[in-house]
């Protein structure tokens, strides 16, 4: 990965309420000037019918720096629907907080693309939206964890 010498912050996206909030959380009490953040978006089900979908299954995309990844065709490319809510706090949290901002489409089983991410990427930490869970859902331990999610630092904001 490319690094300007700022911490690597990771934030899983997927577009809803709860992803939004995460992103707000993030940029209200960890992001700082200088960091980088990685948005990470998986597609559990990808098209398989685009070659890209088979060439970057493994690893996942290349980052696409947020310029590129607004712009429609782009992002129609990776096979994901950005809306435009998101973008703009994307933008707007850029600019003020002066973080560069790039994303990486994983394909398949979120839970373990993201862990696998933790592990393969120099990211400090990862935050996760509730993905509209209730609070008792929430609280609750996982009553399984990957044995490749041990390290890197998990918020999880509601």
């Amino acid at each position: 990965m490319a690094a300007d010498g700022g911490r690597w912050v990771g934030l899983a996206v997927d577009f809803s309420e709860g992803s939004r909030a995460a992103l707000q959380w993030a940029a209200d009490n960890l992001l700082r000037a200088g960091d980088n953040l990685l948005l990470l978006h998986v597609l559990k089900d990808p098209d398989y019918e685009q070659g890209e979908t088979l060439l970057w299954e493994a690893s996942g995309s290349p980052l696409i720096p947020l310029s590129e990844f607004s712009h429609p065709s782009i992002a129609k490319k990776y096979g994901v629907k950005p809306d435009a809510e998101t973008l703009d706090m994307l933008n707007t949290i850029a600019k003020q907080k002066e973080v560069a901002v790039v994303s990486k489409v994983l394909f398949g089983d979120p839970r373990e693309k993201l862990c696998q991410a933790i592990h393969d990427m120099p990211i400090s930490s990862l935050v996760i939206g509730s993905r509209g869970l209730g609070k008792l859902k929430r609280l609750r331990p996982p009553t399984k964890r990957p044995p490749n999610c041990s390290s890197g630092t998990l918020f999880v904001s509601s």
